[in-house]
């Protein structure tokens, strides 16, 4: 069954393309091939300043150049977020992309309780995050827990409602050889294709 996906692609380096860039594209172009409807966000081209308070939060008007960002995420069905894990996380520029757009009102609704818990504005949504790092995946997992990751799923993507979401870590990204990378672009487009 046919698919809405978007894919937000959260690696801030815009002056060339990198893995992520690489994964999205293999992404894209499975969801092409089964059918799917597809839309892009490029975070590190939008120009959008940082939150500093909880009023800015609340209270503060959505920069102009998110409200396409916005109505993108209202249209998909299935979300699937690239980056790669710096210091630990998610970039800074992601995080706060997603702090601009998951806003009261949008993400969920304040004014029917007072408890946001319980208005999940973006339920009915799943997600994938890819997320590629230096070190062995599987250390990040298990020694690390993938305490990052976690946090992204657990207070943002399930905060809002987006559920379920599965996760595809890809390590030893700066050793990768092209047998490597093949194996991943092919795992990408299948996803893509089964719209996972």
């Amino acid at each position: 069954m046919a698919k809405r996906i978007l894919l937000i692609q959260g690696h801030p380096d815009r002056s060339e393309p990198h893995l992520c860039h690489a994964l999205a594209d293999a992404y894209a172009g499975g969801a092409r091939q089964g059918g799917h409807e597809l839309r892009r966000i490029e975070v590190g081209q939008l120009d959008f300043p940082l939150l500093r308070s909880q009023h800015e939060w609340e209270k503060g008007p959505l920069p102009s150049t998110l409200a396409q960002a916005q109505q993108d995420i209202l249209w998909a069905q299935h979300i699937v977020l690239f980056f790669p894990l710096w210091l630990g996380d998610m970039p800074a520029v992601l995080k706060g992309f997603l702090e601009q757009v998951a806003r009261p009102g949008f993400a969920f609704d304040p004014e029917k309780t007072n408890n946001p818990f319980t208005e999940k504005a973006l339920s009915g949504r799943s997600a994938r995050v890819v997320v590629t790092m230096g070190m062995p995946a599987l250390v990040y997992r298990w020694y690390f827990r993938a305490h990052s990751v976690k946090s992204l799923e657990r207070n943002i993507l399930g905060f809002v409602g987006i559920a379920p979401v599965d996760e595809t870590l890809i390590g030893l990204t700066g050793n990768m050889d092209e047998a490597d990378s093949a194996k991943w672009m092919a795992k990408m487009e299948k996803l893509g294709s089964d719209g996972d």
